[in-house]
């Protein structure tokens, strides 16, 4: 690698070489608006119109995750109990850009930033719900579309812990003593190393961040799919722990089809987990409101 920055992508993609791009390839479209909505260590995305969203790889790594979105995604709609983006332009690689883009339906909605506990506990039902189907998607048929298989090691407990302990020791002082002090007391409790394995199709990366709710805060759209994944469906599920109250877990669960205490021990370590990932990278971009949101995030996961 030398001397680059592992920041720095290998390709930038700006709104007018993106208007260039698409209207080269799905000539339908060059008369709308383009507009960036942002970026992150994978990809760049636009939305064009008021009804597409393209997502343009930043760097080598993110290409095949676009190519399995692209096999895999469309698979899932009989499955989709919950608005997701599907692929509908696939964008090829060319002399001007060297990597194959995506075009997707637009999924609208806000993020569940700042929502009272009331307002998550209506969404126990969909989560579960959505969940539900997504983990009965066919593993055999997911692999063969290109999902790779228990990549982050899910069920290593014991290796997580000391994560967490590193991470911990980064965010202490953006957290109150009481938080921190919590959280401790938790990570010193964990005393399982590991999980037996399961092997479920995953979202792989949900939290708030990549979850979307309508004006009255239920869960309307799951975005970002660059993560799916076969391993322990407790992945996904730690949402019944970082978004809705302790409440409203039974409904989930009894909704979901039950999980055993190993399963839920999981559940509960990456739902504190994930949080801290986003605090810490709150922090490195001074936003005080994701930085609240993964904390109260962090604090519910901990809560009965």
């Amino acid at each position: 690698m030398g001397g680059t920055n592992v920041c720095d992508a290998e390709w930038e993609v700006n709104e007018e070489q993106a208007r260039t791009l698409i209207g080269r390839q799905f000539p339908q479209l060059s008369s709308k608006q383009v507009k960036r909505l942002g970026w992150g260590w994978d990809n760049t995305v636009f939305l064009i119109g008021d009804e597409y969203v393209f997502r343009f790889p930043r760097r080598t790594i993110a290409v095949g995750s676009i190519r399995m979105e692209g096999k895999l995604l469309p698979k899932l709609e009989a499955y989709m109990t919950i608005p997701y983006p599907k692929p509908l332009f696939y964008g090829e690689a060319s002399d001007e850009y060297p990597a194959p883009f995506l075009g997707y339906a637009y999924v609208p909605g806000d993020f569940p930033i700042g929502l009272t506990e009331e307002r998550r506990a209506l969404s126990a039902e969909t989560l579960a719900k959505f969940l539900r189907r997504l983990h009965e998607f066919p593993v055999q048929a997911a692999l063969k579309c290109g999902v790779q298989q228990d990549h982050r090691n899910l069920t290593d407990i014991a290796s997580r812990k000391v994560k967490l302990e590193g991470f911990l020791s980064k965010v202490v002082e953006h957290l109150s003593p009481e938080e921190s002090s919590v959280i401790e007391a938790y990570i010193s409790r964990l005393q399982k190393d590991r999980v037996e394995a399961v092997n479920a199709l995953l979202h792989g990366d949900l939290h708030f961040k990549n979850m979307l709710v309508n004006e009255n805060g239920i869960v309307s759209g799951i975005i970002d799919w660059g993560d799916l994944s076969v391993g322990h469906p407790a992945c996904d599920l730690s949402v019944a722990y970082s978004f809705l109250p302790p409440y409203a877990r039974g409904v989930f669960f009894e909704t979901y089809g039950g999980a055993d205490e190993e399963t839920k021990l999981l559940v509960r370590l990456i739902a504190v987990y994930i949080p801290i990932l986003i605090l810490m990278q709150a922090v490195d971009d001074g936003n005080e409101a994701i930085a609240a949101e993964a904390k109260s995030n962090i604090m519910r996961a901990l809560s009965d």
